[in-house]
Parts: structure tokens; C-alpha cells; sequence
């Protein structure tokens, strides 16, 4: 399979190495909104830019009939348009806010743990602590949002707020904190006066986030539609 890999940075070099020893090929490499003519000779793109340039790669991919498979955060705000270029041109295209099967599994045992406490509610106070490498543009990171949309769909808490404002009883704390040589840790706590419930998930490395995207373009390759995680690891 031919891979274009949008965006160079350290993700980027990481899909490349495993994309190769998957024995797939590299036919593009671009920091920049690739052309047409540059991604003809592609199967499939994945993308891990910056938040402002995301929205540009994707459009181009989609409308020129490239699947593409996205892990940039910090553009959701035009998701919906996305999906529209998507279905105008019966594309294909994947998104996930953290391509780690582990944290994939991860995003299923919260979503779960917080339906099951969602009858106890007001009992519960829940924050969500994640850390990054200090170039991490987002803040908080795209997982973090992903896993309090997870509760709060389960209406476990009303919406999310970021430290440091101070803990309120409807709403999930969010901590974001970021350090030099990190990988990525996220836990979450559920806390009553008579217990914590803690969950953590830490990355020791990029590999299992290029192993994960790497996969999710193999799998998505010949379908047509919108897709995440989910469906590629069959845990919808």
C-alpha cells in the first residue's frame, strides 16, 4: 500500500518507520497542504499536522478520492464541515483523538464505568488528569476532551471545566500538565466521600500510537464513509 504521510513531526517519522517495517511505502512526505498531482499515486494519507493546517489536508485528500486517516487535535470546531465534503465526495475518513489500541480500550472501560456510576451522580466528583511534552499545542489534550464526552454523554457530569478553576459539583475537572520528554499519561477519578475509583492509562512510547494509526489506514483502504476507532478495533 502506498501511505502519504502529512505532517513530519515526531508522529510522523514514527508512522514512517513502522509503515515500512509493515512493508507498506512511503509515496509522500509534506509539512505542508499537499497537492493533487503530489498525492495521486497514494492509497491512503494519515495526518498529523497542526490544528490550523488539519482542516486544508484533510479537505484535499477527501476531494481527490485519498482516504485519510487524522490524529491531529484541536480543529473539532469544523468536524461537522468534514463530514460534509466527506459524503459530497463518498469518501473515507477516520478520525481519532488518540490512536493507541490500549487507550481505545481505555476510552471503552470509561465510557462504561461512568454509565454504570451515573445513577450515583451527586455522589461523585470527577477529574481528569493528563500530561504532555511541552510541545503539545492543545491544551487540554484531544483525548482528555474525548474521555469527558464520554461521561458526559453517560450523564454522569453536565459539562467540563479546567484547572485551575475550582472543582463544581456538575462538572469534570479537567488537569492539564506538561513537562520536558513525556509521552502522554491520562487518569481519571471518580471520588465520594467513601471511595476513588481511579483509572490510568500511560504511554511509554510513540510507537503505539504509529502502530494504531498505521493499522486504521490499512483497515480503512477500500471502505467509504466516516469512521473512528471504534470500528476499526470492533469495540462500537
Amino acid at each position: 500500500m502506498n501511505i502519504a504521510i502529512i505532517g513530519y513531526g515526531k508522529m510522523g517519522k514514527s508512522i514512517e518507520k513502522i509503515a515500512k517495517l509493515r512493508n507498506h511505502k512511503i509515496s509522500l512526505i509534506s509539512d505542508e497542504t499537499p497537492s493533487f498531482i503530489s498525492l495521486k499515486k497514494s492509497n491512503v494519507a494519515i495526518e498529523f499536522s497542526q490544528p490550523d493546517t488539519a482542516f486544508n489536508n484533510i479537505k484535499i485528500c477527501l476531494e481527490n478520492q485519498i482516504p485519510v486517516v487524522c490524529g491531529t487535535t484541536g480543529w473539532l470546531e469544523k468536524f461537522d464541515i468534514v463530514k460534509k465534503i466527506c459524503k459530497e465526495n463518498n469518501g473515507s475518513f477516520l478520525y481519532s483523538s488518540n490512536f493507541s489500541i490500549g487507550m481505545n480500550i481505555f476510552f471503552k472501560i470509561n465510557y462504561q464505568l461512568s454509565k454504570l456510576l451515573s445513577p450515583y451522580s451527586d455522589n461523585y466528583e470527577v477529574k481528569i488528569e493528563e500530561t504532555h511534552h511541552k510541545e503539545k499545542i492543545d491544551n487540554p489534550s484531544g483525548t482528555a476532551l474525548s474521555l469527558a464526552k464520554d461521561i458526559i454523554k453517560n450523564k454522569m457530569k453536565k459539562t467540563w471545566i479546567l484547572y485551575p478553576k475550582e472543582e463544581e459539583k456538575n462538572k469534570i475537572l479537567i488537569v492539564s500538565k506538561r513537562f520536558d520528554n513525556v509521552t502522554g499519561t491520562h487518569m481519571i477519578t471518580y471520588q465520594s466521600k467513601i471511595e476513588n475509583i481511579t483509572i490510568k492509562h500511560i504511554a511509554h512510547s510513540r510507537e503505539g500510537f504509529a502502530i494504531g494509526a498505521v493499522i486504521a489506514a490499512e483497515w480503512i483502504k477500500n471502505k467509504k464513509g466516516i469512521f473512528s476507532m471504534k470500528e476499526v478495533l470492533g469495540i462500537s
